[in-house]
């Protein structure tokens, strides 16, 4: 696994991480996306928790995409980290909405499979989310 940075930034929560705090990873994509560092370390980031700096290095790497099944893979994850900060901070619908996206855009690119992760590991973690927020839901009523 990626080294992790100090601390999970939530909005609202936690401090920013300094500007630049993520360039050199940003600075690895590559055109191949499996290639590309900087997807690497953003999946191990969702693994981990850590929202919203795995969607800080994934968004280079579908920068660089032309259209196809990678990219959509890649706004998949996106979304999906989106979804998961969005539950930590105590957005429910905003979380599901995300989660349905991010399981379009992954049917969308059916193609697509991240590298060094088992079958089906992004409906794993949207369940895990999707979960999150359901228990959340139940325990405010």
């Amino acid at each position: 696994m990626s080294a992790t940075p100090e601390y999970a930034y939530v909005p609202g929560q936690t401090p920013r991480h300094p500007e630049g705090a993520f360039d050199a990873l940003r600075d690895t994509v590559d055109p191949e996306p499996m290639q590309s560092q900087a997807l690497r370390t953003g999946l191990d980031w969702i693994d981990a928790g850590y929202f919203w700096e795995a969607h800080e290095v994934l968004e280079p790497v579908w920068l660089v995409l032309p259209d196809g099944p990678d990219r959509t893979g890649i706004q998949a994850l996106i979304q999906l980290a989106n979804a998961g900060l969005k539950q930590r901070m105590q957005r429910p619908e905003a979380a599901l909405r995300l989660c349905g996206i991010a399981a379009r855009l992954i049917e969308e690119s059916a193609p697509f499979t991240t590298p060094h992760r088992p079958a089906g590991w992004f409906s794993l973690r949207l369940e895990s989310i999707r979960g999150a927020v359901e228990i959340e839901r139940n325990s405010a009523v």
